[in-house]
């Protein structure tokens, strides 16, 4: 069944396109399970040449997608971050594809051990809306250096995005290769039930649980990308203008929809109005007050996103919270426009306390000690990432030693994500596996150990008969001698 030929209100329909393309890729994957380095490194190729055609008219779709979206952070994040990645990859992928030559014991020593790694097959890559294209490629591209067929899933609130991200690679893809899908499917369960030789999911701890109880019937691996409240901890030395400046801009891009964005900072109680008013001049600074007319400033996804973080704020209010918006807020604004809001006074039972904001929204709390910081941030969930404001070697390395996260920037937010040599994956709650580097080539590899026997090299000296002398000097030689007085 053809593409243009399914009635995507049809369970059935959807569900025999969508199994007709798992079969073919199965059957091209099972003719061609091993592709070498030249075949993968020219489909990478091919994905970055056609991301390179296709930025404007991607921009355009993001842009489409959100009601207003920055062309410069679209093409910054999006697509420079994808592109980087592809360069990564394909001056890579070579060498890791080569054998891992690997010690034997000293009992073995003389044979050959070694682990090669082989594709896995068909790799499922379910993508989030705030990232559409980089969240979509970064996973594509690993499973296509790691040798895999694709099908992508892209998130139903970009769908003009996943419509063009279709076309784009249609041109250079067969369907049993790669193929997107950007519809509204019936039933999301049509996709994450197909039985998968990996999944990679990107999106909230709710949906990836949903995700992993749907891939363990079929015994599927699974990556998990997942988000959560990533702090930033300013410490006592640094200066306060700078940490300001840094985390604003990081709740700013992207109108903070970003999975590894600041979700709340700790401020030594101190210079917690020092930080304050550098927060919001630093909004006035990279938005300005007439931050609803700037092309700039990316707009919420849509009208559910931005009604739940008004109803965030509205708990805070109602709780006792003081809110600060750093420029006037329309909740009626069309484009859906929504400046920083800074969150004091906070308690516990806060929404804006629990849930990911994913949003222009800044709780901001006070401390007095970094021990007050540890024992706060052990009560909860890992993070995805942390931030470290400190120029003091000792105290950021007892921040690293006593907190556990994804992953970590010192001095300011995020950019540990795009340095593609290095993993990315969250930690707990917020996820597991990870992608970039080669780290992300293995974990869309299946590494398969062969230990090679020498011609002469008499393992059968450990075959029954038991108990003959050499079988009791290799034991008496690495377990030594048993205590006579245990029973």
């Amino acid at each position: 069944m053809k593409r243009d030929d399914v009635d995507f209100a049809s369970r059935s329909d959807v569900g025999c396109w969508l199994q007709g393309i798992f079969a073919a890729q199965q059957a091209a994957f099972e003719a061609d399970p091993c592709p070498n380095a030249r075949v993968r490194r020219s489909r990478l190729g091919l994905l970055k040449r056609q991301l390179g055609r296709y930025q404007d008219v991607l921009v355009e779709a993001m842009n489409a997608d959100f009601g207003c979206r920055s062309a410069t952070e679209s093409k910054l994040f999006d697509l420079l971050g994808s592109t980087l990645e592809l360069n990564h990859l394909i001056s890579h992928v070579g060498r890791w594809m080569k054998p891992s030559r690997r010690s034997t014991e000293l009992l073995f020593k003389s044979n050959v051990l070694q682990v090669i790694y082989q594709p896995k097959g068909v790799v499922g890559i379910i993508v989030p809306w705030n990232f559409p294209i980089y969240l979509a490629l970064g996973p594509l591209a690993a499973a296509l250096a790691a040798g895999n067929r694709v099908m992508l899933k892209m998130p139903e609130a970009a769908a003009k995005t996943g419509r063009v991200l279709a076309r784009m690679l249609e041109e250079v893809f067969a369907e049993d290769e790669v193929v997107v899908v950007f519809e509204k499917l019936p039933d999301y369960e049509l996709f994450t039930s197909l039985p998968f030789n990996h999944i990679v999911f990107t999106g909230s701890p709710a949906v990836g649980k949903a995700i992993m109880r749907a891939a363990a019937d079929n015994l599927i691996p699974v990556t998990l990308e997942l988000g959560g409240k990533s702090p930033a901890v300013v410490g006592g030395d640094y200066p306060i203008e700078d940490a300001a400046r840094r985390i604003v801009h990081g709740k700013t891009s992207n109108a903070g929809q970003i999975c590894v964005a600041p979700d709340y900072a700790l401020v030594p109680r101190a210079r917690m109005d020092a930080f304050i008013t550098t927060a919001r001049q630093s909004f006035a600074t990279m938005v300005g007050s007439s931050y609803a007319s700037n092309r700039n400033y990316t707009s919420i996804i849509n009208e559910r996103q931005f009604q739940r973080l008004q109803d965030m704020l509205a708990d805070a209010r109602a709780k006792g919270a003081t809110v600060i918006p750093c420029a006037p807020c329309d909740v009626d604004d069309p484009r859906r426009r929504m400046p920083l809001h800074i969150v004091l006074n906070c308690s516990a039972d806060m929404r804006v306390m629990q849930e990911e904001l994913f949003g222009p929204i800044l709780p901001v709390l006070g401390y007095d000690s970094m021990d007050e910081v540890l024992r706060y941030l052990s009560k909860r969930p890992r993070p995805l990432a942390l931030y470290c404001f400190s120029h003091d070697r000792q105290e950021q390395n007892i921040l690293l030693a006593g907190t556990r996260s994804g992953g970590v920037t010192i001095n300011d937010w995020g950019w540990h994500v795009v340095n593609h040599d290095a993993p990315f994956g969250g930690n707990g709650n917020s996820g597991m596996g990870t992608y970039h580097g080669i780290e992300g080539f293995r974990e869309l590899s299946h590494a398969r150990t062969v230990f090679k026997r020498r011609r002469f090299f008499p393992t059968q000296l450990f075959h029954p008969p038991y108990a003959s002398w050499v079988q009791k000097l290799t034991l008496r030689y690495f377990l030594g001698k048993a205590d006579p007085l245990l029973k």
